[in-house]
């Protein structure tokens, strides 16, 4: 049977553990938020309609991109912090890259 002492070492790493993964998380989801926050701001502005549901997936990707990068880079908390807010700029971009748009073709005029 484990001893106390033992028992207390597991305890302390399990906990170190979910710290090193926990902090890069809500440091991410906090540069998550501020991206959000600057978009709400400019969608306020151009007075467009605010699509909360896109609001709430975008703080959810940078959560994720945060803790990731976070775990890969040894937890700089100034990486994870600019990564969220970075991350969904970066994902916003390639989703659009690929967004399907429409394509008129007109019949050509002839000159003559």
């Amino acid at each position: 049977m484990p001893t106390k002492e033992v028992s207390k070492k597991r305890g302390e790493m399990i906990s170190e553990q979910l710290a090193n993964i926990m902090y890069p998380a809500l440091l991410g989801g906090l540069g998550g938020v501020t991206r959000g926050i600057v978009g709400l701001l400019k969608a306020l502005s151009l007075r467009r309609k605010i699509l909360w549901g896109y609001y709430v997936i975008t703080v959810l990707v940078a959560l994720v991109v945060g803790m990731f990068t976070g775990i890969i880079f040894n937890f700089d908390y100034r990486l994870s912090l600019l990564s969220g807010y970075a991350g969904t700029d970066i994902l916003e971009g390639i989703y659009k890259s690929f967004a399907v748009q429409k394509v008129y073709i007109g019949t050509k005029k002839s000159g003559k």
